[in-house]
């Protein structure tokens, strides 16, 4: 792996996905953060550039299949993975989060008011992810799908009723900001979810399954803001479907 702290963290997650568990040891944001330089993120992080560059090439000879690996698959397979891996386990994590909020904050909530606020900002947040993605579910991923179907069939892709992909994946991107910093927010207020002294059980498993839910949405994000969005741009471009677009309603839901 070609290691330079001038590198965006986004180009080294996807040369080596195992750099991805690298970047959550040291607090490195590398799905909205992607774009920045590997010493630019450090600084941010407050991690000697050294340290990373280090971990990082540790991670680069790892050996073994590389399951995470994306950077190949064709763009039906990767919303695949993503509707499948990645929203599901929003969903369910997230039908199984609320009751617990609910238990730990009439248990604790007296004593220990973050509770609350931790509830306040992980309904918002999941109200987020929900319509988020069914807007990619039932418009902008099946559209990606069908581009892809046409290139692959040597025909011209359909017209969206958006436009340039520019306009939903833009939406998107925005949508992704938003759920990290409320991330970010839950973060800050449980203390990087380590429970107090006089936690019971139901308190630690809600916190373990926040810091969960947080790392499985840094992969999601991941896998949409450094890999497929960026393909499926250089797919529209390929296509030709992008020229003539500008004055096209931008048909899509709030």
């Amino acid at each position: 792996m070609n290691l330079k702290t001038g590198r965006t963290i986004r180009e080294i997650a996807i040369e080596n996905p195992a750099a991805v568990r690298v970047f959550e040891a040291l607090g490195i944001d590398y799905c909205c953060g992607g774009n920045r330089s590997l010493d630019e993120a450090c600084r941010r992080a407050s991690v000697p550039p050294d340290t990373a560059l280090r971990l990082l090439a540790m991670a680069g000879r790892q050996s073994g299949p590389r399951e995470d690996d994306w950077s190949g698959a064709s763009l039906s397979e990767l919303i695949a993975h993503i509707v499948e891996q990645h929203h599901s386990y929003v969903r369910r994590e997230a039908a199984r989060l609320f009751p617990m909020l609910d238990k730990a904050v009439a248990r604790h909530g007296a004593a220990h008011p973050e509770l609350k606020h931790i509830r306040d900002l992980f309904g918002p947040l999941a109200d987020e992810l929900f319509s988020h993605m069914m807007k990619e579910e039932h418009v902008l991923f099946p559209y990606l799908v069908r581009m892809e179907t046409a290139l692959h069939d040597g025909s011209r892709p359909p017209a969206a009723t958006f436009g340039s992909i520019e306009f939903p994946i833009s939406r998107m991107l925005a949508e992704h900001d938003d759920a990290g910093e409320l991330l970010r927010q839950i973060r800050t207020v449980s203390s990087d979810f380590h429970p107090p002294e006089d936690a019971c059980a139901t308190y630690h498993a809600l916190y373990h399954g926040l810091e969960e839910f947080e790392r499985d949405l840094h992969r999601h994000v991941h896998l949409e803001n450094n890999i497929l969005f960026p393909r499926a741009f250089a797919m529209e471009r390929e296509s030709g479907q992008k020229e003539g677009v500008d004055d096209v309603r931008h048909d899509f839901p709030q």
